[in-house]
């Protein structure tokens, strides 16, 4: 890595911005949601970037959006690069769109140092990543990685009952590329930290090392419907109070895996709900995580066992069924070493860190050679509005991306020839 390249920082962060245009939010934010109008105008303008930069085009089943630039040996598996585009509901500007256009800044600095690569180098913006209109998380690069079956995520539906393929059709983003099959020789991704480690530790890169376990849940408890003024609260079967109960005994059985077992409960949902009437069924969902499968195994079994003791209590019904789940996932050495020779080059500072959110980068660790680049976001907070990154750590984090995937594509600066 003797002759490091730099990317633009300003043209990075003015398209960063440009970006959070489509869909922003009131409060500063940006609401995309998978497939929408909003996720639609995001995906042509991210498409047009990629065309005038000299990349072709191509969308495959799952509406997953890839761009390519050719590399000497075209017929060579290429070095991948990506992330997404669609946020939260109220979401960040960083979230996910770091990663997509952090790679889009790496192509446009290969070509400013008229760079020739061995290997080519593709940009993929993965569909439905965050989970907040079609579950599971990660959809788009899950059929990719062949952990979920095309047929199954295109019946996906979201709250009014529209399934991926129906959306898919509406946004114009199903395309014909096999989903499946696919040869990639290895799989970089840029992203913000998503919490407060890097910025508390005033670290300018994480270089991931892999992502913890993840687990989800969801927990329908049954009591009886009733009148509110008419029924005693001895006679009671209140389904919400025994949610309610529920959560503060799962807080205090994981308070026991501290300080890397993590739980929340981030949707509450009261069926037939009424002001005037006891809540008969509640389901709410349960988010697990720990780097340790083991640990994870153990804290699914106090969890299970908290709610089944708070029903008992109150004589509830109480279920708890699997929604999806991420076992533990180690990257890849050789790419680790990668991003790790990369930021000692550019003289960053830099420390070792285990994803805690999931991201697309853990389904395409175990399809091929994948490592991740984290830079800190402001004050930890992301899904969120107020979600923040510095433009010094925007840019240090793409000229590690950069390195790293020239390195790994075997890139020749013409210039200099």
């Amino acid at each position: 890595m003797k002759d490091l390249l730099q990317i633009d920082g300003a043209r990075l962060w003015a398209s960063l911005m440009e970006m959070a245009q489509i869909g922003a939010t009131a409060g500063g934010g940006v609401r995309r949601l998978a497939l929408t109008e909003e996720d639609r105008r995001g995906r042509e303008l991210f498409a047009r970037w990629c065309r005038e930069a000299g990349m072709s085009v191509v969308t495959d089943e799952v509406g997953n959006l890839f761009a390519r630039r050719e590399g000497a040996n075209s017929h060579a598996a290429p070095v991948l690069m990506g992330s997404h585009l669609d946020t939260q509901p109220e979401g960040g500007r960083f979230d996910g769109v770091y990663g997509v256009l952090a790679a889009l800044e790496v192509v446009r600095a290969l070509n400013d140092a008229q760079a020739v690569t061995e290997k080519p180098i593709e940009i993929c913006s993965w569909t439905n990543e965050e989970g907040a209109r079609f579950t599971p998380a990660m959809l788009g690069s899950a059929v990719f990685a062949g952990a979920m079956p095309l047929a199954d995520a295109l019946a996906r539906e979201d709250a009014e009952g529209v399934t991926l393929g129906a959306a898919l059709d509406a946004c114009g983003a199903r395309g014909t590329r096999p989903v499946t099959g696919v040869a990639v020789d290895a799989y970089f991704e840029a992203h913000i930290e998503q919490g407060p480690i890097l910025e508390a530790n005033g670290t300018a890169i994480g270089v991931v090392t892999g992502g913890q376990a993840i687990r989800w849940f969801d927990v329908t408890v049954t009591g009886v419907a009733a009148h509110a003024g008419t029924t005693p609260m001895r006679y009671r079967k209140d389904a919400f109070f025994g949610a309610a109960q529920m959560a503060l005994e799962i807080e205090r059985v994981i308070a026991r895996y501290a300080p890397l077992g993590l739980v929340t409960i981030g949707q509450v949902q009261v069926a037939n709900s009424s002001r005037n009437t006891i809540a008969a069924n509640l389901t709410f969902t349960v988010d697990i995580r720990h780097p340790d499968d083991a640990q994870l195994d153990a804290m699914e079994r106090d969890v299970r066992a908290a709610c089944e003791r708070a029903a008992a209590s109150r004589g509830l019904g109480v279920a708890i069924a699997p929604c999806w789940t991420s076992p533990a996932t180690p990257f890849d050495a050789q790419c680790v070493d990668l991003v790790a020779q990369a930021v000692t080059a550019l003289g960053y500072s830099n420390e070792r860190i285990v994803s805690g959110a999931g991201h697309d980068a853990i389904h395409l660790a175990r399809y091929c050679p994948t490592a991740m680049v984290f830079i800190p976001c402001v004050d930890g907070l992301s899904h969120n509005e107020a979600e923040d990154a510095l433009p010094e750590d925007v840019t240090a984090g793409t000229n590690v991306l950069l390195n790293a995937v020239a390195a790994r594509a075997g890139v020749r600066i013409a210039a200099a020839a």
